[in-house]
């Protein structure tokens, strides 16, 4: 098995991610392209939570309303693409030696209902 090289353009977390990742596992392409997505989101979180970091946790938004942050909400809809690419791959949790058996996607598909 030969381990892939690092894509360009990562910052410190997707580098993290793609060598720990990519190193002890032989990815399939369409694994690669999930765990590439999954790195420039790991990516996206820092820069955004640097941002947060700098700002408030409310804003005043047109009307006058105090309101969430528009990138406190922003992080935590991109923590949930994280999380959804990294299931995605089907990483063992640890106490397994082998990967999880192949299952469709987070929720699979629906197929028409007959109606009676």
């Amino acid at each position: 098995m030969r381990a892939l090289e690092t894509p360009h353009g990562l910052d410190e977390s997707g580098t993290q991610l793609w060598e720990s990742v990519a190193g002890d596992f032989d990815l399939d392409m369409h694994e690669q392209l999930l765990l590439l997505q999954a790195c420039r989101t790991a990516d996206l979180l820092d820069r955004l939570a640097r941002e947060a970091k700098r700002g408030d946790l409310t804003v005043t938004n047109a009307k006058g309303d105090r309101v969430a942050n528009p990138v406190v909400t922003e992080h935590r809809q991109q923590s949930l693409v994280l999380a959804r690419l990294l299931a995605s791959l089907r990483m063992p949790s640890g106490e397994e030696d082998e990967r999880p058996q192949r299952r469709g996607a987070a929720r699979g598909s629906y197929g028409v209902r007959a109606v009676a």
